[in-house]
């Protein structure tokens, strides 16, 4: 019954053309990425606690209120990280009613609603994260589950732009997809290296010092070339991925995604190398979260790419350009 009024009432708005629903999609991944930057310049900046309650910002406030023991600034930038997630909330909102309106097939309806079920995910371990003082593991959950959005949001961009009535068909040999996948493990495993990283690492998200924020007890040295030799095995995939596509050819928008992806590989590989050199500034943090995000959205469009929903007959000219 709930569910024949909801439609009922997404029926009263205008049907939404294809390229508004990959616009608001495209504001999905913009979003999810952009939170979990806004995330980390608040750890950089110290103000984690800038909100030390949750949900509420004080006792008894959901808004900023004159602190001694908090300054303003801590204070305005964890509010305006909270207040991100009211736009990552609308975005994913947007593209729910977009596809339910526009009557899209399941694939596209299960990735919509995953959308803002996510970010309820993401505001529980936001909350758990202030209500125990940052604790690293955490922060750590937060980021990587930041990371998953993205990837996700990245899919439905691609589910989006596909006919509803076409069929699936490989771009690739099955073991270039297999192996696309163990790219995208590695990739997975840098990140937690990278959060480990972070949470033995100098930027907490805290300064007090009555409560000093838990820390990950494991020389970040140690840490820190685990990481580094997780983003090397990451970027060896990927050149023997490139030979591979080579070797059968690939379209051009497999060609586009993958050097786009080496490059992004490249360029935070070398960040990662001055923020070592450099004593991890607080700016590159967040560079560098920004190019994690970039980098698992590459990974996730260009696994979309090589198995994609092509109309009947265009779906029988590809089966026998690329067997599967």
């Amino acid at each position: 019954m709930l569910t024949r009024a909801f439609l009922r009432l997404v029926d009263l708005l205008p049907l939404p053309s294809l390229r508004a629903q990959r616009i608001i999609a495209l504001a999905v991944i913009l979003s999810q990425a952009g939170i979990s930057v806004t995330g980390a310049i608040v750890r950089v900046t110290s103000s984690g606690l800038g909100c030390p309650t949750w949900p509420q910002c004080f006792p008894g406030s959901f808004t900023p209120v004159a602190h001694a023991e908090v300054p303003v600034l801590h204070q305005t930038v964890e509010f305006s990280n909270r207040l991100l997630t009211f736009v990552v909330t609308l975005c994913a909102a947007l593209v729910v009613l977009a596809v339910v309106r526009a009557r899209r097939r399941r694939e596209v309806l299960v990735y919509a609603w995953l959308m803002p079920g996510g970010t309820v995910v993401q505001a529980v371990i936001g909350g758990i994260t202030v209500r125990t003082g940052l604790l690293w593991w955490t922060v750590a959950l937060h980021l990587l589950a930041s990371m998953f959005m993205v990837w996700l949001a990245v899919l439905l961009y691609a589910e989006i732009g596909e006919p509803d009535d076409g069929v699936q068909v490989s771009q690739v040999p099955a073991p270039l997809r297999w192996l696309t996948a163990l790219g995208a493990i590695a990739l997975g495993a840098t990140l937690v290296a990278g959060t480990l990283v972070t949470g033995a690492g100098p930027h907490a998200g805290d300064k007090s010092i009555e409560k000093p924020v838990p820390r990950l007890q494991v020389e970040i040295v140690t840490l820190v070339h685990a990481h580094a030799q997780l983003l090397v095995a990451y970027l060896a995939l990927l050149i023997g991925l490139g030979f591979g596509l080579a070797a059968v050819g690939m379209t051009r928008a497999i060609r586009v995604r993958y050097l786009v992806l080496i490059a992004l590989v490249c360029a935070q590989g070398l960040v990662g190398v001055v923020q070592y050199f450099t004593d991890v500034p607080a700016a590159l943090v967040a560079v560098h979260v920004g190019g994690a995000a970039a980098c698992t959205a590459a990974t996730a469009a260009l696994w979309a790419a090589l198995r994609t929903r092509e109309k009947v007959g265009a779906a029988a000219a590809s089966a026998v350009a690329q067997p599967a």
